[in-house]
């Protein structure tokens, strides 16, 4: 009998012991769960992105997308892509796109600054726009400006360094500021190394983004006036530029014809090795930065800039000496500290009268 007691005894502390480990282990799983909630968003659960291209075109729309994806990856997120929708349906996507859960929805095209807003007022889903810096309105609608210029002018550092010829050429799509601001930016960076370089300037049409055959017959005519190196801006109609360089006989004096193009990264479809380097836009920190201001209640009340502080750089390849990035890096942290001030052209008119200066 006493023994039967005693193991009845033992049953229960061990029973007491099990019991307190058990507490102990959901007290830790507990303290997890606290350091993991650091990490995900308190209101943004679901994030939605609104395209006009396909999310497959190495530049502005599959950057945009991927950068969604890797902010909703960060924050603890789904992501619902809405890509390849051109511009003339756009309000119907967003609708559903709110309608579907989104607490973030990311409008990818200043050309859906104007309906964007509505939805978002309608549906009151926090929204970022483009290009539309008296958009801004609390708990609805964030601008997202680009100081676009400032990664072209590391670009031009790079191009008036290997250029054989002094003559540079830059091929825009569309009438696009962003596309201004770059090719301005450029032009100072060419022109801080060498204040004689010559610039041969082209525009495709007024929104040729998608114009591959466009994108070809205009870089192969600047490459004919004496260009050797193309900074292209274009998204689909990039593509067409770059076959242009790839097929290109050098102009006069130089072996070799070269692209630098944006947004995006072209190198494994880079067949030839003609891509020089890509100004590259990484939309992700000032995504997390929205999803952040929404969690503080703080969205809308100040508009985002993507520039070389937290998003633009330059594509590093090896078809130019150390010493050369060397200046690329140093341009950059001067830019990023205020010590170099790159001018800002939004227009057409602007970036002529900045080359003709």
């Amino acid at each position: 009998m006493r023994r039967r007691r005693a193991f009845i005894w033992l049953a229960v502390a061990m029973a007491v012991v099990l019991a307190a480990f058990a507490l102990a282990a959901c007290g830790d799983d507990d303290d997890d769960s606290g350091e993991d909630e650091v990490e995900v968003s308190a209101t943004v659960s679901k994030i939605g992105i609104a395209a006009p291209e396909e999310a497959n075109d190495f530049g502005w729309n599959q950057q945009g997308v991927e950068s969604a994806e890797a902010t909703a990856t960060a924050v603890g997120a789904e992501v619902d892509v809405a890509d390849g929708i051109g511009y003339e349906n756009v309000e119907p996507v967003l609708r559903r796109l709110a309608q579907s859960g989104s607490n973030l929805i990311i409008a990818q095209a200043s050309g859906y600054n104007t309906i964007a807003p509505k939805v978002a007022a309608e549906f009151d889903v926090p929204t970022l726009v483009y290009d539309a810096p008296d958009a801004n309105v609390p708990g609805e609608v964030g601008d997202i400006e680009t100081a676009s210029q400032q990664g072209a002018y590391l670009a031009g550092i790079l191009a008036a360094n290997v250029t054989a010829t002094n003559t540079l050429g830059i091929v825009v799509s569309a009438a696009d500021s962003n596309w201004y601001k770059q090719s301005g930016g450029f032009v100072a960076g060419a022109r801080s190394v060498n204040p004689d370089m010559n610039f041969r300037l082209a525009q495709i049409g007024q929104a040729a983004y998608a114009d591959a055959a466009g994108g070809r017959r205009v870089t192969s005519s600047v490459i004919a006036a004496g260009s050797d190196i193309v900074f292209g801006m274009g998204d689909g109609a990039s593509f067409g530029m770059l076959q242009a360089v790839e097929t290109a006989t050098p102009p006069a004096g130089a072996e070799q014809v070269y692209f630098i193009d944006v947004i995006g990264d072209k190198t494994s479809v880079d067949e030839e090795g003609v891509l020089l380097s890509s100004v590259l836009w990484n939309f992700t920190p000032v995504f997390e930065q929205a999803v952040g201001d929404i969690d503080a209640g703080t969205f809308g009340e100040q508009g985002y800039v993507l520039s070389v502080d937290n998003g633009i750089s330059l594509l590093r390849t090896d078809k130019a000496d150390d010493s050369v990035w060397d200046q690329v890096d140093e341009a950059q942290t001067q830019i990023a500290a205020g010590e170099i001030e790159v001018p800002e052209t939004a227009t057409l008119e602007e970036v002529q009268a900045l080359i003709n200066s």
